[in-house]
């Protein structure tokens, strides 16, 4: 098979359209805004290289020939396939979408912040569907980012793969908390734990969510050269807090996600005698998303949820 001339442009494909189209040089060069001796050398150019004469006289003006005409299809739907490669996609209409929106994120999360989230995307696009995923080490969130398998991850990792986009939702200072009829915490007042206590204390941690990552309570303590004793790991956040009420276990954790538990469960928080920094919650995309308009109405609607939970 013989390869395409390379000077055959698109340019070139889109005056032979026209000249089918139109049978005429002249309006041709007025279509195109070029001189009239231009359009003439591109017909040159083209019968050199069709090895045909594609317009020639006819009773009433200029005519195609048998070939020159069944040029005319394949051209023009060549002209169509480029033009679709850069034509800009229709806007994103979320109350007509049929849509799948896909999100990771940790169960650790203020109790109302994926409600809040859910609830904005059901109100906003009713006909897509929302799949939560659990972040756990059993899976390749970069990777199914990557691939478009995943639309967004919630995390708040101590540093997050630098190659996402990221954007910052709500932080959370930090506290720990314990059953509030434990010898230690009836024994203790709110501001009183000393560090000594803090790491000698038996504590419940979450399992390591990803591999090599400790999270940022044991990652901040390992920089300053401690280390807590952790007793407990589950992969179960959200029970971990039931767990405080049978046992002689400290949660470290956010001040917004134990709140929700303090109203039904006998839990005493305590100021944490380490300066952590707060938990910094923020969503991550891939850049192949980055500019999608449907993308970025979600990341708006996560957005929201976050700054109504700050506000509250």
């Amino acid at each position: 098979m013989s390869s395409l001339p390379r000077n055959l442009d698109l340019h070139l494909i889109r005056i032979l359209y026209l000249l089918l189209v139109e049978k005429n040089v002249s309006r041709v060069a007025l279509k195109l805004n070029q001189p009239q001796p231009s359009i003439s050398a591109s017909l040159r150019k083209l019968r050199e290289l069709t090895g045909d004469a594609i317009l020639v006289r006819g009773a009433r003006g200029m005519v195609p020939t048998q070939h020159g005409e069944s040029l005319m299809k394949p051209a023009k739907r060549i002209l169509d396939e480029a033009e679709s490669l850069f034509v800009r996609k229709a806007p994103f209409l979320p109350e007509d979408a049929t849509r799948t929106f896909q999100i990771a994120a940790p169960d650790y999360l203020d109790a109302r912040f994926l409600p809040n989230v859910v609830a904005l995307l059901r109100r906003g696009s009713p006909g897509s569907k929302v799949v939560i995923h659990a972040l756990g080490p059993g899976q390749d969130y970069l990777r199914m980012l990557s691939d478009g398998d995943m639309d967004l991850v919630i995390a708040n990792w101590d540093e997050p793969p630098a190659h996402l986009h990221i954007s910052k939702l709500f932080e959370d200072p930090i506290i720990c908390t314990m059953r509030a009829d434990s010898p230690y915490a009836r024994r203790t007042a709110p501001d009183a734990m000393t560090l000594e206590d803090y790491l000698d204390l038996p504590h419940v941690a979450p399992t390591q969510m990803l591999p090599g990552y400790h999270g940022v309570i044991d990652a901040h303590l390992e920089r300053l050269g401690l280390q807590r004793r952790v007793a407990v790991e589950s992969p179960y956040f959200g029970v971990i807090p039931y767990m405080l009420t049978q046992s002689d276990l400290v949660l470290t954790t956010g001040r917004q996600f134990i709140r929700a538990y303090e109203k039904t469960l006998p839990l005493k928080s305590f100021t944490v005698p380490v300066k952590f920094p707060p938990m910094r919650f923020y969503q991550l995309w891939h850049q192949r998303v980055h500019q999608s308009t449907e993308h970025k109405w979600l990341r708006d609607q996560v957005s929201s949820a976050a700054r109504a939970l700050v506000q509250s």
